[in-house]
Parts: structure tokens; sequence; C-alpha cells
């Protein structure tokens, strides 16, 4: 047994093990070394099957710790019971996240390259490693950056200058400072490593204190009413197929609003969910009988509604949409419509070459593609940039919306079907992250749970219960123009710093390489 404790496999799992529980919900305990034990296990490889096998097998232990709610969404969404669906969570951690076998890979044939000595090999593998994290495709598009946020440390605002994908990259950088003190941690050079890594870490905590406080005052402010009715899978799904539920469903909606407005009269505007409305919305559906109740509701109340629906776009394609509806009952055009669908959610992948995918796959919707980040929803006199669930994990999209001038986010967002510890969490603090990157509010929507409002200096407002009806009032602060930030401005400059020190360590290894003893230097 003790022998066993001794292999050196012990150190891709230890990385999985501390990725994993350094992501959101948990704090970001070990993000700051997470890389180390895999990394001292490739360097001591000279066989590429180990790199990559180590590799998988640290994705695959933080994905089933950090991403277990797989299992759960499986079970809901594809209704499998719960030994397929583990089986589903098996291959998903297998597959689900490789860039991390990718930067092994790429590392491998690099190291050779070159013929990187020790230095230039370990900095190769921490700048590969964050490439990989930012390019390689991800189903659920998360990094390390998060996770400053979720923990509320003030680091986390320099979002506005280098995005949380740059704070991510910074984090991996930071383990190849960790492993050089520790490699040196009997010497003196060592120990004046692990200190300056520890004034590092405080003063980005201070200077992101400095940043909030310097953020420019809000010169207006609104008044908004979130709505969570809480609506059940089964409901959702039997509506969805026409099997009824619309009426008790909108019921749902009125009734969760009108129990808020008992304590919150005075608001600028309600907010509803993703797919809230139960039936389709814009052009002729604007006369069906739902959307005359909705109509009347609003009408009676003199209440500008923000929801979301389905709606058809020109194609005769279901869209998921999100719809501005005034104090008159009127349902106001252009709509907004998703843009980012979610494979195997809302489109299944290569279905339009394979056309029997849609066959063997009957449970996951083909849904029609919006137009981007190309339009705002405006509404007594606010400009807001509309945004549907998964589209809030991609920042270039937000950066589309605060180029077009939005004075705020609004998210609607279903997250029924993903369990309620993990990912709720992480989706939620996804969301938010854009608030702090632009420096624009963020309001946020959801069905069961959890909305909520950021303002424009990364603070999360009262949360919602979860699985719960609820209606929640929100004063939110804002800028009639806010200005760009330098992030939004110089959107990929981090990248391009990444990239220029790849080259500069390709140089370097070269140059080392032609100028070793017996080598000849043309």
């Amino acid at each position: 047994m003790r022998q066993a404790f001794r292999s050196p496999w012990w150190l891709p799992v230890l990385s999985g093990i501390f990725i994993g529980t350094s992501y959101i919900p948990f704090p970001p305990w070990a993000s700051l070394f997470c890389f180390v034990p895999l990394w001292q296990f490739w360097q001591s490889q000279d066989r590429l099957r180990p790199v990559l096998l180590s590799g998988i097998l640290t994705s695959f232990i933080y994905t089933m710790i950090g991403f277990n709610w797989v299992t759960y969404t499986l079970h809901e969404f594809a209704n499998v019971n719960w030994l397929v669906a583990a089986i589903g969570m098996l291959i998903f951690a297998a597959f689900g996240h490789l860039f991390v076998p990718i930067a092994g890979l790429v590392w491998f044939y690099a190291r050779r390259v070159l013929s990187a000595d020790r230095g230039i090999s370990f900095a190769l593998m921490a700048i590969l490693t964050a490439l990989a994290e930012l390019y390689v495709p991800m189903l659920f598009k998360w990094n390390f950056g998060y996770s400053w946020y979720g923990a509320g440390l003030p680091l986390y605002q320099w979002a506005e200058i280098v995005g949380f994908a740059g704070l991510s990259m910074l984090t991996v950088l930071a383990n190849l400072a960790v492993l050089y003190a520790w490699q040196q941690r009997g010497q003196r050079a060592g120990k004046t490593a692990a200190v300056a890594i520890v004034l590092g870490f405080a003063g980005l905590n201070a200077g992101g204190l400095w940043l909030k406080n310097w953020l420019p005052a809000a010169d207006d402010a609104l008044d908004v009413l979130l709505v969570q009715a809480n609506i059940g899978n089964l409901q959702k799904q039997s509506m969805e197929h026409g099997k009824g539920y619309r009426a008790e469903i909108l019921t749902q909606y009125f009734q969760a609003t009108d129990a808020g407005l008992a304590d919150n009269p005075d608001v600028d505007f309600v907010m509803w969910s993703e797919t809230a409305f139960p039936a389709l919305l814009g052009g002729e559906y604007n006369q069906s009988q739902y959307a005359d109740l909705l109509q009347r509701f609003v009408r009676n109340r003199q209440l500008a509604l923000l929801t979301g629906a389905y709606a058809k776009d020109e194609r005769n394609a279901i869209t998921n949409s999100l719809f501005v509806i005034d104090e008159t009952g009127k349902v106001t055009e252009p709509h907004y419509s998703k843009t980012i669908l979610l494979a195997l959610g809302e489109y299944i992948p290569f279905a339009d070459v394979f056309p029997w995918l849609k066959t063997a796959l009957p449970m996951v919707s083909q849904f029609g593609r919006g137009p981007g980040p190309t339009l705002l929803l405006r509404l007594n006199g606010f400009d807001m940039g509309p945004q549907v669930c998964y589209e809030s994990l991609f920042p270039e999209f937000s950066k589309g919306l605060a180029d077009l001038g939005a004075q705020f986010i609004v998210n609607v967002t279903n997250d029924s079907w993903y369990g309620s510890w993990q990912e709720p969490y992480q989706h939620l603090y996804m969301t938010l992250a854009r608030g702090v990157e632009f420096r624009r509010p963020v309001l946020r929507a959801t069905n069961t749970g959890i909305s909520t409002v950021s303002l424009a200096d990364g603070t999360v407002l009262p949360l919602s219960p979860l699985d719960t009806s609820w209606a929640g009032s929100y004063h939110v602060p804002f800028s009639k123009q806010p200005a760009s930030t330098f992030y939004q401005r110089h959107f990929h400059l981090m990248p391009g710093l990444l990239w220029s020190g790849l080259v500069l360590l390709v140089i370097a290894g070269l140059r080392a390489g032609v100028t070793k003893p017996g080598a000849t230097v043309t």
C-alpha cells in the first residue's frame, strides 16, 4: 500500500483534486498551485502516452468533482435513469475538458523540437496550458478567473482591465511562480519567490479595491421587479410538446408578479425568465388567446414587462426570444432571439448534414438563431442589452452589447435542468462577471433561481432562493452613457501577450539548442 502511494501517478490525481475543489461553489484555495503536481509529472516523462493519459486523468477527476451536475441534467433533460445518467457523466468527464491533455501534447513535441532546458520547459507548460484553456472548445465555457469573483476576493476587479479570461491566464501563470518557489524552497531564491507571490497576491487585491472605489458615480437609477415562478420541468416539457399546462404556467407568473407588486408597487418594469410566457409571441401570435391574457394583465396594471417567450423567425423556425411589452400591452419590436445555442440542448450539431440525428435525438430541439449582439431593447428610455441564458458565458457577446451603448444587461435564464448545488452558482457568477468586465449592471431573472442583480462595481445584491416561487424588487444605479472599459477597448490584449510570450520562449529555446556544446552556430 505504501509503495502504491509513492507512484508518480498520484501527481496528476492531486492536480485533478486541486482544480475540482477550487471551482465554484468551492473557494479557490488551490488555484495558484493546482497545476504544479501535473507539471512535475510531465517534466519527468520521455514518452507521449503518459503525458496524454495524465492530462486526461486530471481532467476526468476535476470534471467529476466540479461538474457532476451533468448527471442530474442527463437524468432530467434526456429522461434517462440514474445509471445511464451516471455512465453519461463518466463519458463527459473523459472528453468534456480536453484542454489539459492538448496542452500536454503540444508541450511534449515543443520540448523535443526545442531541446528546451528545465526552465523553458516549465514556462512552455504554463503558457500552453493557459492558451489551451482559452481556445479549446468546451460545452460549458468556464475559466479560473470566475473563482475569484465567486469567493468575493477584490482582485476580480481587474477584470475591467484583462477580463476574466485574462485573470484565468494570470492564475495559470502564477502556478509557474509557485512551482519555482517550491523547487527552490531550500534556497534563498525560493524563499524570495514565495514572499513575492504573497506580496503580489496582496497587491492585486489592494489594487482591486482601488479600482472599485475609483469607479465614476452612477447618474441614474431604475427599480425592477424580478419574478421567479419556479415552473417544474414536467410542466415545461409538457407545455413545449403541446400537452397543456399553458394556462397553469401563465397563472403562476401572474400570481408571483402580483405578490411582488403588493410589496413593491412602484417599479419601472417587471422581468420574467427565459421562455416564461408559455406560447408564441410576435407578429400574428400577438392575437392568440394567451397573448391576449398577457396583454390585459399588463394593461390593467399599467405595467411594463420584459419576458422570455418563443417566437418564429423568417424561416418559420422556433426561436428562444426576449420581448418588451409596454404599459399599454403593446408587444414592441424588434424583439431579440437567442444566437448562441446550446449544443445538444437547443440544436444538434451536424443535423443538417446527417438528418437522421434528429430522429435519433428527439428530445433535442432545433431552434433558429438570432442576429447576435446587434440590437438593444428599449423601454421607458432605457437601453438594455439582451442576453439569453448561455450567451452570458461569452464575453465577446457582451462586448458587442457594450459597444452598442447598453446601459445595463438583461439576462433571462432557466437553470431548472441542473440541480441546486453547483451549476446555479457557477452560471450565476459567470453571468454577473460580464458586468464587471464592461462596468454595467446585470439584471438576471431565472425560472427556479438564482435571480439577482449585480452592480457595475461587481456588488451582488441579495440572491433569490432556489426552487421557490419568488419576486424581488431591486434599486439599480447605472450610468446613462457608460464609458468603455480598458478590456472593452483592448479585448485581445491578454491573448496577444500570451502568444508573444510563447514566441519569445520558442526563440529562447532555439537559441539555447544551437549554442549547446558541440552545436554549430550559423
